[in-house]
């Protein structure tokens, strides 16, 4: 190594710069476009197309390794998602706000998905086999914090200044961007001195041409490897396990945070901050921990359907609050944290098949076009689900919700799995 440090001095900022990003795209945009005028339908299509560059990141990871070193590539985009959010603050006051906002955002996802290659690449370049097992929960809780930044710091900040400065939404958040694009500026300038340049990071001489052949080769295999049947199953319950969570989840936000003549339960954003990112986070963790425990004592299989019910049934505690619509805090924080505890928990089985299914040749591609493929299951969705909601009211909108639950079940019939899979041996 040329200039060896002690990974805790750039680990936890490393991950929580992977982390911030991505919860700043998919939840503090629904709250803000929420809060600038915007309708459900145009909220959950925006920023669905948001997702876009996550979908598709497999495509264009190959080429980080063709150009520069992964340490290069982590400090351009921290630079250039300071950038973006600098961008977004700025064209928050504008007459434009809306144009400059969303391409910010696009560029802003674009940064982060190519962040998130270059950043994992490097850590296991930087570490050997027993460092990244070691770090591998601390990289997981700091992106976790991150997130817990986000919805639970950053949405109750641009509330207490609404307070200061009221009717003056899109003041309010520029003052939240110019800070956040100030950390990530912070992380930037730790990074150059305190992220090592190591040996083993080093630009791959391959040229595009042999890139695009290996490419060729990997989906040729991806989609020769097994009975077109199977593969069918298993692409279907990869795309379509969380449907229902797909409906749910930019419209869960905003039916916590608009007014009750509007439907919603009209949290303060601090309140949103304490109970959605707080609180359900808690409960997201934990589910995420007992799945984990669960699946590697008794294996995948044998847990896959109390997996699927704890993914599903929970989201009933959303039917049960557009009808008695509860103003106790206590009460909406745990049926948040019921809801987000499922998920967690149910999440397990979707993470674990995709190992599963990723096994063999090209185990890194094959679970990147997973993630790819989940992740696009996931955004579809979610895109058109503010015009289902306004077509037909929150009520009625959670009540098809709980319907749909029924094609996690479907699909989840259908697919194979190894019984000892999971199993600690």
């Amino acid at each position: 190594m040329m200039n060896k440090r002690n990974p805790w001095a750039w680990i936890p900022t490393l991950y929580m710069a992977e982390g911030l990003p991505n919860v700043i795209v998919t939840s503090v945009a629904v709250v803000l476009y929420m809060q600038m005028g915007l309708t459900d339908a145009e909220i959950g299509l925006y920023t669905g197309w948001l997702g876009l560059p996550w979908i598709i990141k497999p495509f264009w990871s190959p080429f980080v390794d063709l150009c520069k070193t992964k340490r290069w590539w982590v400090l351009a985009m921290q630079l250039l998602l300071g950038s973006s959010l600098a961008g977004i603050a700025f064209t928050l006051n504008t007459d434009f706000w809306f144009q400059g906002t969303m391409f910010c955002f696009f560029l802003m996802a674009f940064s982060s998905a190519t962040h998130d290659i270059a950043a994992d690449g490097y850590y296991m370049l930087e570490l050997d086999e027993h460092q990244q097992a070691w770090f591998v929960g601390i990289r997981n809780t700091f992106y976790r914090l991150a997130v817990i930044f986000g919805n639970g710091a950053l949405v109750p900040l641009a509330g207490y200044l609404q307070t200061l400065y009221p009717d003056r939404n899109a003041f309010t958040w520029s003052l939240v961007f110019y800070g956040v694009a100030a950390l990530f500026i912070a992380f930037w300038l730790w990074h150059c001195y305190l992220m090592p340049k190591s040996d083993a990071d080093v630009r791959n001489h391959v040229t595009a041409k042999e890139v695009a052949s290996g490419l060729l080769d990997m989906f040729k295999v991806f989609f020769t490897r097994m009975p077109w049947r199977e593969l069918l199953c298993a692409v279907v319950f990869i795309m379509f396990y969380r449907f229902p969570e797909a409906l749910l989840n930019a419209m869960s936000k905003t039916f916590l945070t608009r007014p009750q003549e509007d439907g919603g339960l009209g949290l303060s954003l601090a309140e949103y901050g304490l109970s959605y990112g707080t609180v359900g986070l808690i409960g997201l963790l934990l589910g995420g921990i007992v799945g984990g425990w669960l699946a590697s004592r008794d294996g995948l299989k044998r847990w896959l359907w109390p997996m699927v019910c704890a993914i599903t049934l929970p989201d009933v505690v959303y039917v049960y609050m557009s009808y008695a619509m509860p103003d106790n805090m206590v009460l909406v924080s745990s049926c948040i944290f019921i809801e987000q505890f499922g998920y967690g928990l149910g999440f397990t089985a979707l993470t674990l098949y995709m190992l599963y299914f990723s096994m063999g040749p090209f185990k890194t591609s094959f679970y990147a076009i997973c993630t790819g493929l989940s992740y696009l299951g996931l955004q579809v969705p979610a895109m058109f689900s503010g015009f289902l909601k306004d077509a037909v009211g929150y009520q009625t909108f959670f009540l098809i919700v709980m319907a749909l639950c029924g094609v996690t079940f479907l699909v989840a019939w259908f697919v194979k799995i190894d019984p000892e899979f999971g199993k600690k041996k």
